[in-house]
């Protein structure tokens, strides 16, 4: 089959290299002009199915209204967006209940598990360097109430074979001595081996051109701008250059992906929530961490690569703004650093790089994966904070989906069905 795959982040890439690997003939579009421009830029780096929670939990409401327009939170909903999500945010918080939350984390522990698998035979295949390490994660804990919140999520996922090691703020020191200086604030924490770490972009850009080299045909710097449904098919798409035609197609451009499915008569409960990050310098300080980190009370996840450090972290209902907030960026800085008092004496912050990203997040926290209900055209859309996770386990699934295999795992509660 000719198939168009659009988006050129780390979902459309991996989608477009298993369809490859099935036989077809792949076109993958993207509006920017290199591959990872948007979300799968800067994010926080990390490929865990240690993380999988959907982040409207049961105490969201309480958290939602306590931060509503302050600047320092972790978990910022901006006034003005109140109109725009008043029918999403009202399922977002039906949604946090804790029978839905607890349904709904196990589906991403299912996915995020699979997907890592993937991810590992992607490696070995392709022996892409993308500063990655396999040393586990840490997620960390101040209060105790956050950290038995938290060890019941754990043993949900480890349903799905995520593995997970109790730590007293002892044994995090001495898994990471990085934080020896803030044992006393700890109330313990958790460690997972089986996660891992990685620049999203450098990965995304060389399974990209591994991708050409089997055939991939990339059409960069050139933007969808209609979709053409004739009785109940998807046949053509207009750029902003010329019209394709193809057998099938899959959308998988992110926090867009609303705006396009609305033109084909589809509505996808997809909301976007920016994030920030930082990326800072720090080859040869003793005192940076080599452990990735979770710090789950503050939100704020921290990688190390190579010679730098990547923190990231806030969840902003800002709608499509794009803007880098100085202030925000600062803030996710401050939040990270304050782990490691002897590092933030010995590093320059002007020196970080700063990002924003829109990610694409579902009503209820799951991707959307598979058939559209519209002939011809697939999903692989609204991974919210977990895109780098699920990249490899999405990509796959959608393109056995499309060769109509069955894919490897259970897909309930990942396709659009779970609305009707």
């Amino acid at each position: 089959m000719n198939i168009i795959v659009m988006g050129g982040g780390l979902v459309g890439v991996a989608t477009a290299w298993y369809l490859l690997e099935g036989g077809h003939s792949v076109t993958l579009l993207d509006r920017a002009p290199e591959l990872a421009s948007e979300a799968s830029h800067a994010n926080g780096a990390m490929l865990h199915a240690s993380h999988t929670e959907p982040w409207n939990t049961p105490q969201a409401l309480g958290q939602l209204l306590r931060w509503m327009g302050r600047e320092d939170s972790p978990l910022l909903l901006r006034p003005t967006q109140l109109p725009r999500l008043m029918g999403w945010g009202l399922g977002f918080l039906r949604y946090s209940r804790p029978h839905h939350h607890a349904r709904n984390t196990a589906v991403n522990a299912r996915l995020a598990t699979y997907s890592l698998q993937r991810m590992r035979e992607l490696e070995a295949e392709t022996a892409i360097d993308y500063t990655q390490a396999h040393n586990g994660i840490l997620k960390i804990f101040r209060h105790p109430e956050e950290m038995e919140t938290a060890r019941a999520s754990s043993r949900l996922m480890a349903d799905s074979g995520v593995r997970h090691e109790t730590l007293s703020p002892a044994g995090i020191s001495q898994r990471e001595p990085a934080l020896a200086d803030i044992q006393a604030e700890l109330a313990g924490g958790f460690f997972y081996p089986d996660d891992a770490s990685g620049d999203a972009r450098l990965f995304c850009q060389r399974l990209g051109e591994k991708a050409v080299e089997r055939g991939l045909t990339l059409r960069l710097g050139e933007s969808v701008q209609r979709l053409h449904v004739k009785a109940g098919r998807l046949r053509a798409i207009d750029t902003d250059r010329t019209t394709l035609e193809a057998d099938a197609f899959v959308l998988a451009t992110g926090a867009e992906a609303p705006y396009l499915a609305r033109q084909a008569g589809l509505r996808l409960p997809i909301k976007p929530v920016k994030g920030y990050s930082a990326t800072l310098p720090v080859g040869g300080l003793e005192a940076a961490p080599r452990l990735p980190i979770i710090d789950d009370g503050r939100k704020i996840v921290i990688t190390r690569l190579g010679d730098q450090l990547r923190i990231a972290g806030t969840a902003e209902f800002t709608g499509y703004d794009r803007r880098i907030r100085p202030q925000r960026v600062e803030r996710v800085l401050e939040q990270g650093l304050a782990n490691f008092p002897a590092l933030a004496r010995q590093v320059d912050t002007r020196q970080a790089d700063q990002w924003a990203c829109l990610r694409p997040m579902t009503i209820d926290g799951p991707p959307i994966l598979g058939p559209s209900g519209i002939d011809g055209l697939y999903l692989n859309t609204g991974a919210g904070h977990l895109g780098w996770t699920f990249a490899a386990g999405t990509g796959r699934v959608v393109a056995d989906m499309i060769d109509q295999r069955t894919p490897e795992i259970d897909v309930s509660g990942l396709t659009l069905e779970r609305y009707q």
